[in-house]
């Protein structure tokens, strides 16, 4: 018995030690989806190749590299990878990871502003939360659910709505024991104070932002706080403390200066931009103008490659896949056409409030000036 006893047992420990290490590998890769997500890609992909992985571990690092994928904004891959876990998880009977890949899906038509499609599919995933005997393994997909209703009911109805699934959001993901909670709740907290904002409830929209930023610091998250302190300085902006709001912008603008988030850069030079304009610091004022005028091109240059796909690469999707693949495939096509349709609009309508900004503060700092122009701030 020894001598096969032994080779079972090398085996065993051989097994073991693989499970430890990729186990290692989704800890740190998850830690750096928002900071580092090429590096979270890349350990993904390490994954993938790391030998004989069950389904269940494959379809994890597939949703993971479509997490990191959607964190660039390259939604167009970030479907890519979604749809590959789709089709593996048809293969088992796992309702814990049918919730959270249905949760997945809901969260890439919510990014989409296709919010019909969000609804349903964070219904499918309630339904099954709610049957899932295990209640403390599904807080945090079911904080998500709650959170997610809370952005699309803040586009489509109304903030009071909203900031009511937020504290749901909320209440949920504080049952969860892991330090990965804290990116949810400074993500939710932040949401929270830009409601807060649109209600005219500057008290309220404060205390979220300094929540928000606490989460984001427990955890080193530096974009998720840079996009915290951007929500405080405009606080302070609409409260005509604008050195305060300055200095909340600029401490952002230096703790993540190694991120590259575009898109956190474009408000955060928007902010100094019109900040220093209300100061009648033309210097300023142009300098970050430009910067975000430069960087508002940036995103719409990247996002317009991400989702771009020629006729011929669509033919060779549809060519290579048929059945089921190929209308997953006509999805992700139909998908991405929605996208482009998005990022117009968002763009235009970004371009449209940055003027609008603008003319009113130049107005203000015209009426302090007086009739000769001549006065200060």
């Amino acid at each position: 018995m020894r001598p096969i006893l032994l080779p079972l047992l090398l085996v065993a420990m051989a097994s073991h030690a693989q499970t430890r290490e990729i186990d290692s590998l989704f800890k740190t890769a998850t830690f750096e989806i928002y900071e580092q997500p090429d590096k979270t890609i890349a350990i993904g992909e390490r994954i993938l190749t790391s030998g004989k992985i069950s389904i269940r571990t494959r379809i994890r690092a597939l949703v993971m590299i479509s997490d990191a994928y959607s964190s660039k904004r390259d939604y167009r891959k970030s479907v890519e990878f979604l749809i590959k876990a789709q089709n593996l998880s048809d293969k088992i009977q796992n309702n814990i990871v049918k919730i959270q890949i249905l949760t997945k899906t809901a969260i890439q038509y919510q990014q989409l502003r296709i919010y019909d499609k969000a609804i349903q599919y964070l219904d499918e995933a309630r339904a099954l939360i709610l049957d899932y005997p295990v209640k403390d393994s599904i807080q945090s997909v079911l904080g998500t659910n709650y959170t997610l209703r809370g952005f699309i009911y803040k586009e489509q109805l109304d903030c009071g709505i909203a900031i009511d699934y937020f504290d749901k959001g909320l209440s949920e993901y504080k049952k969860v024991k892991s330090p990965l909670r804290n990116a949810n709740l400074s993500i939710v907290s932040y949401n929270k104070g830009n409601c807060y904002i649109l209600l005219s409830d500057n008290a309220l929209a404060r205390q979220s932002f300094n929540d928000a930023i606490a989460y984001a610091r427990q955890i080193d998250a530096k974009s998720l706080q840079a996009f915290a302190q951007k929500g405080l300085a405009e606080v302070y902006t609409l409260e005509g403390n604008y050195t305060e709001a300055i200095s909340e912008l600029t401490q952002a603008e230096r703790i993540s200066s190694d991120v590259g988030d575009l898109v956190l850069n474009q408000g955060l030079y928007r902010g100094l931009s019109e900040n220093y304009l209300a100061l009648n610091d033309w210097d300023n004022y142009q300098k970050f103008q430009q910067l975000y005028l430069e960087t508002q091109k940036k995103i719409v240059e990247s996002e317009r490659k991400s989702v771009g796909i020629s006729l011929n690469e669509q033919q060779k999707m549809l060519d290579l896949r048929d059945g089921e693949s190929r209308i997953s495939y006509l999805i992700l096509i139909a998908v991405l056409a929605a996208a482009s349709l998005v990022i117009l609009i968002i763009t235009v309508r970004s371009h449209r409030s940055s003027l609008k900004t603008i003319g009113q503060l130049k107005q203000a700092i015209r009426k302090l000036r007086g009739p000769l122009g001549v006065g200060k701030e």
